[in-house]
């Protein structure tokens, strides 16, 4: 087989593999066709008005100034005498979108949903404004239209200030909340004069909603414990006093509106969220007002056991904690709409105002509401189930369903409310139970194809390493295989019998490749089956003391590089044993110097996992210090090479160009952290400069020289230019001390092929990337190629996690990208943040084709070896989700697992753009436009 055709082949397996993890676990839990249900008793409230201050802490609200007052006067005189507050515990990813949709939708989104979209709907969902009468909306056009255009009719009126607004370089983000109480304020005084709205406010079950977006965003720019920030607060409980007044005046006090302020998220100390730290996942919230219970006075030990209460002064009012999203159950018992019909949060009683009926009602149209969408998914597997492999949910069969409901609605009847609210309480857990039961139903099935196309695909590329690129003894006589007919007959039919039963079950689309995928790739293997014969024959002749501690120095470096991605100091305890490498195989005393540079590199480079990963404060000093460290490494490079490698005149000016521009960018982010400061708006010169080196980062290395060691050279430079632009602290020192690290690495793998004897070894000075390949002295696989190939994996993750970790890249300073942009666009500040993971992964790589080129390897054989080594990493961590019980832990192992899927496929593509780049464009591009080597 052709690498090409090879490549191919693998990268659409790996595609495969990477998106079934998606399939398997990110599915979205909705379902559609259910009756909504609403309480027959009449309502509280006439009408809700719900205040989200985005990125709004807990602690930020509830803690008390020092001289003992709060600066939130409003809302704490709420809590302490006309209100139910708490903490509403929120779920990962802390985003916006997702924290919106639990509040007023009531279920949490799934993740891919996320993705697949910031402002619109991906899936079609139910919320508390698509049930209501009218939902009038003020705020950020990032939040409002997903909730409008997800409504039926056109009874959601959104009102939102331009997106230029959200600026982190805002000289004065509170005004996004200043605009919101303003538009609030006119609205309702314009209402006077318009008979026509002022009607429709006066009807039964309307919505208010306010999204105050400057705290989040006085967050990110200043951080949470700056006074920016803590001065917002204040500005929001000035305007929502002013906004209960005014529309408490408009609606001539009839003591019908009820009120609940939260939040969607919280916020780290360093102004971040996405994760799930508990100042990201703790948010306030204070109802008051028509039907809401008023604070309650406790002397009793309350059942919460962090600290909190005492630290906000609370203790001896009665705190009600709920999780996010049954806050939506909780805003459409109020105002008496149904509740959302894909809701699954469960209604707190403790927060309502009524009569023992009402709640009983309340719950059991909460209960009934759940149990609708359990009933719906449970047909919904059973019309794509066999009859006889369905297997119910035992603890709410049809029989019990009917059990509970009525039980249910005869104690109403009895007046025993209690026992009523308790026995809907039970069915609501059940339901819920059930619907991840249903939900995950086909979740082993699925998990147990991809296994076995993975650990098929596997075996398959050991079996092409060891036929095409390893010394092993031919027998003809024992090579016979299995007859190929009778194998792909075998095949053919277990094929049809696998899509028979799928095509009755009528899966989707997706299950047809899961589960047929395995059978040409175990063919294959079956195929190949004659290389393992010639492995067990030539086992007798082969080292095995030094095969077998190979195998188990290999076996325990994966384990040691699963655990790191858990524990980034892990690195750190690799790159001090990958230290004594030279030292351990006898090259310290063939080649000194080199072997302590490998030894100094390695441990400056194990310096990196120990820095905190997010958390501490710019140190732009640190960012002009790697400037002038990438410009001192390369000058003396290019001094100490002046006479083997001398550079010529055409290639002169771009160094010297490339040189200026690496110290133009270790200033400009001091130029603009100083002028963000100082309030003044990122400089448009630094925008333009910023951009302009990013676009031409990948472009300028391919103006150098090929020779190996000026083309590496120019690329890092480039690379370092971007690096540095995105940089804020310690982190931008990571490129030069790796590089620095690369470029021994390089070296000393030429000490250790002339320590193993190879002859015809080739300079590093003379060797050029576009020269053609000497087939003849391509050599075989040896086993310290093993040991090669896992270096370069090695290295790999430590470029993903030496300075940050890319599993929680949701959770990145915004501060990073300062220089490009400070309009918020999750997209493009997602993008810049992505490239700059990738930059240290792509100066590994190209070392990676160096070491390949120069150990007179072929990009194939190396790289399958780098192949198996990802793969059973991934398969790991496959195994791990399968094993895990808590869903954060499955979350942590999943997105571990779409690391080394995506490294692996990143991989392969560099790889074949690497072999097509050097081995033809390339040469003829600069054959055409240089005129020298």
């Amino acid at each position: 087989m052709r690498m090409i055709t090879f490549f191919v082949i693998g990268l659409t397996v790996h595609v495969v593999f990477f998106i079934s993890i998606f399939d398997i676990y990110f599915t979205s839990p909705l379902v559609h066709g259910m009756t909504p249900h609403s309480t027959p008793l009449e309502p509280p409230a006439s009408r809700l008005v719900l205040v989200v201050a985005d990125g709004l802490r807990a602690d930020s609200l509830f803690t008390l100034l020092p001289n003992g007052s709060s600066r939130t006067p409003y809302l704490r005189s709420i809590i302490e005498d006309k209100g139910t507050w708490g903490v509403s515990h929120t779920r990962v990813p802390t985003e916006s979108r997702p924290g919106h949709v639990a509040l007023i939708a009531g279920f949490y989104e799934d993740v891919s949903a996320v993705a697949k979209g910031w402002k619109e709907n991906p899936v079609e969902f139910d919320s508390v404004f698509n049930e209501s009468r009218h939902t009038w909306c003020w705020g950020s056009p990032d939040i409002l239209p997903m909730f409008a255009k997800g409504a039926s009719g056109d009874h959601v009126y959104t009102h939102t200030y331009p997106a230029v607004e959200e600026d982190f370089a805002s000289t004065d983000a509170s005004k996004l909340d200043s605009w919101v109480f303003t538009q609030v304020k006119s609205f309702f005084k314009s209402a006077q004069s318009n008979s026509t709205l002022k009607a429709s406010l006066w009807e039964d079950k309307n919505v208010f909603f306010l999204h105050l977006l400057g705290i989040d965003t006085n967050g990110h720019a200043h951080r949470p414990m700056s006074q920016e920030y803590l001065d917002n607060i204040g500005l929001v409980d000035a305007g929502v006093a002013e906004v209960v007044s005014i529309i408490e005046d408009f609606f001539d006090n009839d003591g019908r509106t009820a009120y609940v302020f939260t939040s969607d998220h919280g916020m780290t100390n360093w102004g971040s969220h996405g994760a799930g730290h508990p100042s990201e996942t703790l948010t306030p919230l204070v109802a008051w007002g028509a039907g809401v219970q008023k604070a309650k006075g406790v002397t009793e030990p309350q059942p919460y056991n962090d600290g909190f209460l005492q630290d906000w002064k609370l203790e001896h009012l009665r705190r009600v904690d709920v999780s996010q999203a049954d806050i939506a159950p909780l805003m459409a018992s109020l105002v008496g709409v149904p509740i959302p019909v894909n809701s699954v949060g469960v209604l707190p009683l403790l927060y309502l105002n009524n009569s023992e009926r009402f709640m009983a009602e309340s719950m059991y149209t909460n209960a009934i509401q759940v149990l609708e969408q359990f009933k719906m998914k449970m047909m919904q597997k059973k019309e794509t189930t066999l009859s006889f492999l369905f297997t119910p949910y035992q603890l709410l069969t049809e029989s019990k369903q009917a059990e509970f409901t009525q039980k249910a609605r005869i104690l109403i009847q009895l007046e025993k409310y209690e026992d009523a609210i308790s026995l809907c309480q039970s069915l609501i857990s059940r339901s819920l139970e059930g619907l991840v039961y249903y939900h995950t139903y086909d979740r082993f099935f699925l998990g147990c194809s991809v296994v076995l196309g993975f650990v098929g695909w596997t075996s398959y590329v050991v079996l092409v390493i060891l036929k095409t690129h390893a010394s092993l003894n031919r027998h003809p006589n024992l090579t016979k295989q299995i007859p190929g007919r009778n194998l792909a007959r075998l095949c053919t039919c277990v094929a049809v019998v696998i899509t028979l039963f799928l095509l009755i079950q009528r899966s989707p689309i997706t299950y047809y490749i899961y589960c047929l995928l395995p059978i040409p790739v175990w063919y294959s293997v079956l195929k190949e089956s004659g290389t393992l014969r010639d492995l067990i024959q030539t086992a007798p002749s082969l080292p095995l003391w030094k095969c077998l501690g190979y195998f188990v120095l290999v076996a325990f470096g994966i384990e040691l590089l699963v655990v790191s991605f858990f524990h980034r100091a892990m690195l750190t305890v690799g790159l001090a044993a990958l230290s004594l490498w030279p030292f351990l195989s006898g090259l310290f005393g063939k080649a000194k110097s080199r072997s302590l540079s490998w030894l100094v590199g390695c441990l400056c480079l194990a310096a990196f996992p120990l820095m905190p990963v997010v958390g501490r404060e710019p140190n732009i000093h640190l960012v002009t210090c790697a400037g002038l460290l990438a410009l001192f490494t390369s000058a003396c490079y290019l001094w100490s090479s002046r006479r083997r490698t001398p550079l010529h005149l055409g290639d002169r000016p771009q160094f010297v160009i490339q040189m200026l521009l690496v110290a133009v960018c270790a200033y400009v982010p001091s130029f603009t952290h100083s002028s963000l400061q100082q309030k003044q708006g990122l400089p448009l010169l630094n925008q333009i400069i910023s951009w302009s080196t990013l676009a031409s980062s990948i472009f300028v290395p391919l103006l150098s020289s090929t020779r190996l060691f000026h083309r590496l050279l120019s690329i890092f430079l480039s690379l370092t230019s971007t690096y540095l632009l995105l940089s804020t602290g310690s982190e931008a020192l990571f490129p030069p001390v790796l590089s620095w690290l690369m470029f021994v690495w390089i070296n000393i793998e030429q000490e250790a092929l002339l320590a193993q004897g190879m002859s015809g070894r080739q300079e590093l000075s003379t060797i050029d990337f576009s020269a053609n390949i000497d087939i003849t002295k391509i050599r075989q696989l040896k086993l310290d190629d093993i040991r090669r190939s896992y270096f370069f994996v090695f290295f790999i993750i430590t470029a993903f996690f030496g300075t940050g970790n890319i599993a929680s890249i949701n959770s990145f300073d915004p501060a990073s990208v300062y220089c490009f942009l400070t309009v918020f666009n999750p997209f493009i500040m997602g993008g810049l943040m992505m490239w700059k993971v990738i930059i240290p992964f792509i100066i590994v790589m190209c070392t990676f084709e160096t070491i390949q080129v120069a150990t007179q390897l072929s990009s194939r054989s190396l790289f399958l070896i780098v192949l198996v080594i990802s793969d059973l990493m991934a398969l790991h961590f496959f195994f791990m989700v399968q094993d895990y019980g808590s869903w954060l832990d499955i979350g942590t192992s999943i997105s571990h697992y779409v690391i080394v899927m995506s490294m692996t496929i990143f991989l392969m593509l560099l790889s074949v753009v690497t072999h097509v780049l050097t081995s033809q464009r390339l040469v003829l591009w600069r054959q055409r436009k240089m005129h020298f080597p």
